[in-house]
């Protein structure tokens, strides 16, 4: 059974950065795709960024672009999310999750919620001044 857990949120200043981890276990992460969502207060989960591991894609949503970076470390089996220029509006939950994708949809967006069977706790990150 493939497990994950985030880390790494935290209160944090506008204009400062955070690194979330995603460590998966009971199986390598080598065929499936891990994606970030993140979840405000009365708001929809929407999709932050998804990793496409066995192809090596990355994507990301258009608010995010730019100050966001997915990445991973095999030896780990671990994803991370490094997050930089935080503004108050990337205040939310946010949630790591794996499932068996193999292609982005339109070659340029990732997949909805739906589509991941596997997902972490979450973790509260919280841009203020």
């Amino acid at each position: 059974q493939l497990q994950l857990v985030e880390s790494g949120g935290g209160l944090v200043q506008p204009g400062g950065s955070l690194r979330l981890s995603c460590a998966a276990s009971g199986f390598t992460l080598d065929y499936y795709t891990i994606a970030w969502f993140r979840q405000a207060p009365g708001k929809e989960r929407e999709g932050v960024s998804c990793f496409i591991i066995r192809s090596g894609s990355t994507i990301y949503a258009d608010f995010v672009q730019g100050r966001f970076t997915i990445s991973r470390d095999n030896a780990k089996n671990t994803v991370y999310l490094q997050m930089n220029s935080l503004k108050p509006e990337d205040t939310a939950v946010y949630y790591c999750a794996a499932g068996l994708i193999r292609q982005p949809i339109g070659g340029s967006s990732c997949h909805g919620p739906g589509s991941y069977g596997y997902w972490g706790q979450g973790t509260q990150v919280t841009v203020s001044s």
